[in-house]
């Protein structure tokens, strides 16, 4: 297969995530969380893969036809965004006026940030949550924590993607990598889990969701840390 293939191949794979979000989505409306989850975890593994393989057949090269970059974030929206607030909103994790709140301050802040030109530092991590909302309510579907916990959350991190505080990229940051990645894996395992046995309370899937996602969500903050004391 000649190289351009190869590149217009990535492209295609990144679009098949357009399809999972409304897999994703159809399932939501029916309120089947876990089989909603189980799409979204789909795509998290596509975009994943997408961005190592955009890089090594250098995508804006050999097919630069199609902005592989705009069709990410697009459908990055959809999947890490969109979604993910809609089942916050839906599933009664948050009634009321929290619910409301909660789906305007994560979209709204959300679009913003995906449209920041400065949203990554020059080590490749985030500058600011990056907006992953589908990691965020998948753990607070498994947890089920007091809504005023969650309605915590939700403002932290809205407030946090308009902040300098960094956040790893599990693929692309370097330092710590060899422990993110696999932590980031061993994330996608534990999400699968969790959504498949419909997030049961006694899963020990519950415990890694959660001692993983402190790890993707404390990494920046701490490499921050050691870098000022250096």
């Amino acid at each position: 297969m000649q190289l351009r293939h190869k590149a217009l191949c990535v492209h295609l794979l990144t679009a098949t995530g357009a399809v999972l979000s409304m897999l994703a989505m159809l399932a939501a409306v029916t309120e089947e969380w876990s089989l909603m989850f189980l799409w979204l975890v789909l795509a998290f593994v596509v975009d994943g893969i997408d961005g190592p393989l955009a890089r090594r057949y250098d995508v804006k090269t050999n097919w630069p036809n199609y902005d592989g970059v705009l069709m990410d974030l697009i459908i990055d929206y959809l999947t890490y965004v969109f979604i993910p607030a809609f089942a916050l909103f839906r599933s009664g994790l948050l009634d009321g006026w929290t619910g409301w709140f909660a789906i305007i301050v994560i979209t709204y802040g959300s679009v913003v940030y995906f449209a920041d030109t400065r949203m990554k530092t020059t080590d490749n991590s985030f500058a600011g949550f990056p907006g992953c909302w589908n990691m965020v309510v998948l753990v607070l579907f498994a947890t089920r924590p007091h809504w005023i916990v969650i309605l915590v959350i939700v403002v932290a991190l809205t407030v946090a993607m308009f902040t300098n505080i960094k956040f790893v990229h599990p693929v692309r940051t370097e330092r710590w990598r060899a422990i993110t990645l696999p932590v980031a894996v061993l994330w996608v395992v534990f999400a699968g889990r969790a959504a498949w046995v419909d997030f049961h309370p006694s899963s020990w899937a519950i415990w890694g969701l959660v001692v993983t996602s402190l790890w993707l969500l404390l990494a920046g903050p701490a490499q921050q840390l050691l870098e000022r004391r250096g």
